[in-house]
């Protein structure tokens, strides 16, 4: 993929990195809407630079990663989808419940034929659906074994980005394996998910939460920090996306005012045009006083908060590059001063 020059995170933004260094697994969640696929993506690249081997992994079956990297529905197989000029990789998988299913049946219990015999005549699509709670702890699973899987005593992948459930159920998706684990006695399930809920509880994880600076976001984004909390799941960043840089900060502008600088532009100054855009301009400072609200609401869940500009084209390749500079630089943020 060919490095560009990006403009760099907004400016003003300081505070701790958007990460401990020691995370390996990056859970990205944000209510519909904000963006989560897209800053999930840009973070693998991120992640990717120096050299580095990111493994992007999705599981709501959207196929997203395939849409905003511009390729064909993914298997359930990890694939190259981006190389950087510094050497780094990011491999895409689409994890599937039933595969995810088979795939544990042959592991621990050495049914591979007689699991794909089962999935012939509908068994485990019932399974999988009928038992949600068994759906999340297979999807789990499977990314714990990404992150933790070695080769020669080093890590297959430096980091993994898990495009996770949306904040309405990410609680539930993450503490899934710690109630199986709480209520399996023995056996493989147990094992499996009390090694998933130990590793989604320790440092080498982070729950990033994605928002936009509207009411809605804010208000569950918020909502799914208190939560992650409770249920003592590392929470991470908190990621501002689509966040526009504020004009028109100063106090009212005249009517006057604006005539003179459409003259001087050489552009019409007719009434109806110069009371148009005084109250779009009324409009934009009462949204600049909403968004300063929202981001001092924002700033009590104690986290670091990390802004990516709005961008007309962010969903593409182009896009996703700007916005992993911007990740990459919150990445190596130093502390505040």
């Amino acid at each position: 993929m060919a490095r560009r020059n990006h403009p760099q995170a907004p400016a003003g933004q300081c505070g701790p990195a958007l990460a401990d260094p020691a995370t390996r697994l990056h859970v990205v969640t944000g209510k519909g809407g904000t963006g989560k696929s897209t800053v999930s993506a840009a973070l693998a690249l991120a992640l990717a630079a120096d050299g580095r081997r990111t493994l992007l992994v999705e599981v709501e079956g959207r196929q997203s990663i395939a849409q905003l990297f511009e390729l064909e529905p993914l298997p359930y197989q990890e694939l190259p989808i981006a190389r950087l000029d510094c050497g780094g990789t990011v491999l895409a998988l689409a994890i599937d419940a039933e595969a995810a299913l088979l795939e544990y049946l042959d592991l621990f219990y050495r049914l591979g034929v007689a699991g794909r015999a089962l999935r012939k005549v509908g068994a485990i699509d019932f399974a999988t659906t009928i038992a949600p709670g068994v759906r999340d702890v297979l999807l789990t699973g499977k990314v714990k074994e990404a992150v933790t899987r070695a080769v020669d005593g080093r890590w297959v992948y430096d980091a993994v980005v898990l495009d996770a459930p949306p904040t309405g159920r990410i609680g539930r998706f993450l503490n899934v394996t710690a109630e199986t684990a709480r209520l399996a006695k023995i056996g493989p399930i147990k094992s499996q998910s009390e090694g998933v809920a130990a590793l989604l509880r320790s440092p080498r994880t982070a729950v990033h939460l994605v928002t936009r600076l509207e009411e809605m976001p804010v208000q569950e984004g918020t909502d799914a920090m208190a939560e992650l909390k409770r249920l003592g799941l590392p929470a991470g960043a908190i990621i501002v996306n689509n966040a526009w840089p504020p004009v028109l900060t100063e106090a009212r502008i005249s009517n006057a005012e604006i005539r003179r600088g459409l003259a001087a532009a050489g552009l019409p100054s007719d009434r109806k045009t110069v009371t148009g855009l005084a109250r779009e301009g009324r409009e934009h400072q009462t949204r600049l006083a909403v968004e300063s609200r929202l981001r001092a609401e924002l700033r009590t869940a104690d986290r670091p908060v990390v802004e990516l500009p709005s961008l007309p084209h962010s969903g593409t390749r182009t896009g996703l590059e700007v916005l992993a500079t911007c990740l990459r630089a919150a990445l190596h943020r130093p502390e505040a001063s």
